[in-house]
């Protein structure tokens, strides 16, 4: 996979196509490990951060261990080491994927205090214009999350909680979550293999909506 122009530095050399992955607290620690495999399997350079509430939840939701996660991405850094080399703009990425987002990640990335690598790498990912893509896990949404949400998104962040794709059949729990993740990496760019396209209504669908056409 060929790496954007702007990426490629003085003389010549370029840095392998990164992205940062942060699995927070939040319910769905499934989508950040289908990140880091589908990156993976993409050629990406992936760069984790996993959060102290991460992995209860994921120890929960998946039986996983922390050795575990981490193997599955190229670095894995503390998310309590500010010093790491993603806290810097200097150190060029295509951007940052929290997957899961947890309402607590996404208002102290919107306050501006970056009190953890989380935090400090999203910082810097929105100051360099780079692509922040936060998968949300919440439901219902209060005033002040609503809120919280806009702000971000004048900021510059892209706020997309995995919401399933009916319209591609998923036959599994493993396709929807898949498919959400794949449309995820769609927006630094990057085809998983993993989305079921839109091709169009079948025209057999279109005739039964048609007047006439039986649909009720």
């Amino acid at each position: 996979m060929s790496e954007p122009a702007a990426f490629r530095q003085e003389g010549g050399a370029e840095p392998p196509p990164r992205i940062i992955v942060g699995i927070s607290g939040a319910s769905g620690a499934v989508y950040g490990v289908r990140a880091l495999d589908q990156l993976k399997a993409a050629g990406i350079e992936t760069h984790l951060i996993v959060t102290r509430s991460a992995h209860l939840t994921l120890a929960q939701e998946l039986d996983m261990r922390p050795a575990e996660v981490a193997e599955r991405a190229s670095v894995c850094h503390n998310v309590q080491d500010i010093g790491a080399s993603i806290s810097s703009g200097s150190f060029r990425t295509l951007g940052m994927l929290i997957a899961p987002c947890s309402i607590r990640t996404m208002s102290e990335i919107a306050s501006g205090v970056t009190s953890s690598l989380m935090s400090r790498a999203a910082d810097v990912v929105l100051k360099e214009r780079r692509k922040l893509v936060l998968m949300l896990r919440e439901t219902p949404l209060h005033l002040g999350h609503l809120r919280t949400m806009t702000s971000l998104a004048e900021m510059g962040a892209i706020l997309m909680p995995p919401v399933p794709a009916f319209y591609a059949k998923p036959r599994s729990l493993d396709e929807m979550v898949d498919h959400s993740v794949g449309r995820a990496l769609d927006l630094f760019g990057i085809d998983s293999g993993k989305v079921e396209r839109w091709k169009g209504m079948s025209a057999d669908r279109e005739a039964s909506l048609k007047p006439g056409g039986g649909a009720s």
